[in-house]
């Protein structure tokens, strides 16, 4: 029995949120996988630093639940390693610890965890969690709308709109706004975006990548309106 009966939006590159569970105590790990399954997640897991760090290279998680106290490395020094890796350090962390002292919380957080939770912890709780932290971080990811000056996505029902005039993308153009609007105003390289859009694990060229802005900046352009993707010479583009 799952314990919310609201399933997460798929998002359009046709899976779910994935998230990783870290934790060396195989109760606790199946538990929580089983519970974020049921809830429409794709879940994997490690129980050691190593083994965390080497699926977040595989499998590129939305979001991390990750154990304080595993083998190898400690989950401290996971998400240090994360945090200082340009390809990982976006990636919302959630940290789980019997240490419930001050000092214990203030060093996770600030090592580069997003939240803190501590053990023993409600399952409902930090399923909870999990979906305000991926609300706040990658709201495109749980169906909500996405808005930039008079662009607006409506990632539910995948509608686009530039003020009142609905624009109508393919499916790549789609995802490729959306990972532009979820960091409106930062710059994406192209390998950023070829991560974002088409998979780690699927090789196109970054000649791929300025043709579908190319389309997307064509289909975005209605009435005579401005171009909303700004090109940065020799780094990548951006939204705004």
């Amino acid at each position: 029995m799952t314990l919310f009966s609201e399933t997460f939006k798929l998002k359009d590159r046709g899976v779910s949120p994935k998230v990783l569970v870290v934790e060396d105590e195989i109760s606790q790990r199946e538990v929580l996988s089983y519970n974020l399954t049921a809830d429409g997640f794709d879940v994997f897991s490690a129980g050691t630093g190593d083994e965390a760090l080497l699926l977040v290279a595989e499998k590129a998680p939305d979001i991390i639940v990750l154990d304080w106290m595993i083998p190898n490395l400690s989950g401290f020094e996971v998400c240090r390693q994360l945090r200082a890796n340009p390809k990982t350090r976006s990636i919302p962390i959630i940290m789980l610890s019997a240490r419930s002292e001050e000092p214990d919380r203030v060093r996770g957080l600030q090592v580069g965890a997003d939240d803190y939770v501590k053990k023993p912890y409600s399952v409902v709780e930090l399923m909870a969690r999990i979906r305000a932290l991926l609300r706040r971080t990658n709201p495109a990811l749980v169906g909500e709308t996405l808005e930039f000056e008079d662009i607006k996505v409506d990632a539910e029902s995948h509608r686009v709109y530039r003020g009142d005039t609905e624009v109508h993308l393919g499916p790549t153009e789609y995802r490729l706004l959306l990972a532009l609007l979820e960091r409106p105003g930062r710059v994406l390289s192209r390998e950023q975006l070829l991560d974002a859009v088409w998979g780690q694990d699927i090789y196109v060229g970054s000649r791929t990548v300025d043709v579908h802005v190319g389309r997307l900046r064509k289909s975005l352009m209605i009435k005579n309106s401005s171009n909303p993707v700004r090109t940065v010479r020799g780094a990548g583009y951006a939204l705004g």
